[in-house]
């Protein structure tokens, strides 16, 4: 078994710490590998919730460091961040003999290609998305300015060099993984695998009669109305006034019909977006809940509604809201153009995927969601090819295994 040094530039805190790092990392140290992890945790984090996780990491035995994200002032504080990060790292491999170490995006990746040039450490370069021309396309680097051009170039220059330097290369995506070896040119000796973002398919059940009963009950939603349901933050990437047109679109067919956002963010945006589409307060449910609790408030919808930028970094993406609809059973309506989205809803029939994200194209895609009638074998067992958390653990314990030899 291997010895593994994962360096996170997110913290275990963050929305997505618990199921996309802890969540594979308890299962890689139950197959016998010895994990230390360096995180950047956000200081507004309740320690309430950064001792529950401490103590999951504790029974698991993985060896956790969290350390302090600083958000000021731009750029420097990332430079700081990013020397702290060095500073424990190379301290960690000096104390223990580390076989791997795993770099989750691009600045972890700095420090991971230092110690493979330093100590020889076999370098795992976890990219993720495509993190620099998602920080443009996102409009975090405002290029126009010298600065950002300036950054943006280094690092296109930087991703170069890690691609090079890596043993090996986790995407996220089909589409992701088709760019590298045929637009970026990355060399075939480098081995690249795909790992999309899981779910725990057992903490996400399907949803059952009785759960959709009851959770419509919680949020005062009558048994015969049509409901949509958004998860996750409303942020960069999702288009909320166009989730909200598809939605006045459906309203227009049945006025019963509620958009459930099950979000954390404050509601005032989204119900004055909503307004000046006409949509009252009314047909909007709006709550925030624990990953625990999400499951539970999700089972109110009949179907999952999220639309995202389809960019060019974007085709690198994986939806982690995606997986865990599907483990619901739970239709999904998106927009064409993200990752490998359209792939998935076309093997599983799991949702419909719109073209163009017009009124026409709301239309359409209702029409053919009315007449969504899914093959669950084909569902389930293309569910479980894509985004079983057990597939992805699997894929990870390969790559430990063959790195280590």
């Amino acid at each position: 078994m291997a010895a593994i040094l994962y360096l996170s530039y997110d913290g275990l805190t963050d929305p997505l710490g618990p199921s996309q790092v802890l969540a594979y990392l308890v299962e890689l140290a139950k197959a016998g590998h010895r994990i230390s992890l360096i995180t950047f945790e956000k200081p507004e984090r309740s320690a309430a919730e950064r001792a529950a996780l401490a103590e999951q990491c504790r029974a698991a035995g993985i060896d956790w460091h969290p350390q302090t994200y600083t958000k000021k002032p731009p750029i420097l504080s990332t430079l700081k961040d990013l020397r702290v990060m060095t500073k424990v790292a190379e301290r960690l491999a000096a104390q223990h003999r580390f076989d791997i170490v795993h770099c989750r995006s691009y600045l972890p990746a700095l420090v991971g290609a230092r110690l493979k040039r330093k100590a020889g450490t076999r370098f795992l370069f976890d990219m993720r998305g495509f993190w620099a021309d998602e920080r443009v396309e996102g409009g975090l680097w405002d290029v126009s300015k010298p600065i950002y051009r300036t950054i943006y170039g280094w690092f296109k220059k930087q991703e170069k060099r890690l691609l090079a330097a890596a043993d090996h290369v986790v995407v996220l995506t089909v589409a992701g993984r088709d760019i590298l070896r045929g637009k970026w040119n990355v060399q075939s000796a480098v081995p690249v695998t795909v790992i999309p973002c899981c779910a725990d398919f057992a903490a996400f059940p399907a949803v059952t009669p009785d759960a959709r009963d009851a959770a419509r009950r919680t949020f005062d939603i009558p048994a015969h109305a049509p409901v949509a349901a958004y998860l996750g933050s409303i942020g960069t990437w999702y288009m909320l006034g166009e989730m909200l047109d598809f939605f006045a679109v459906q309203r227009a067919r049945d006025p019963a019909s509620v958009l459930l956002f099950v979000t954390r963010d404050a509601p005032e945006p989204i119900i004055a977006a909503a307004a000046e589409r006409g949509i009252p307060v009314w047909a909007l449910r709006i709550q925030g809940g624990t990953r625990a609790e999400v499951p539970r408030l999700l089972a109110a919808a009949d179907y999952g509604l999220f639309f995202i930028r389809p960019t060019f970094s974007k085709q690198a993406s994986s939806p982690v809201k995606l997986g865990e609809l599907l483990a619901m059973e739970l239709p999904v309506v998106t927009n064409a153009g993200v990752g490998d989205v359209d792939r998935i809803l076309e093997e599983t029939g799991a949702g419909v995927s719109i073209a163009t994200l017009d009124e026409p194209g709301y239309e359409r895609a209702l029409t053919n969601l009315d007449a969504l009638r899914p093959d669950m074998v084909r569902w389930r067992e293309g569910r479980a090819r894509w985004f079983d958390l057990g597939e992805g653990v699997r894929r990870y314990d390969a790559i430990y295994s063959e790195l280590s030899r």
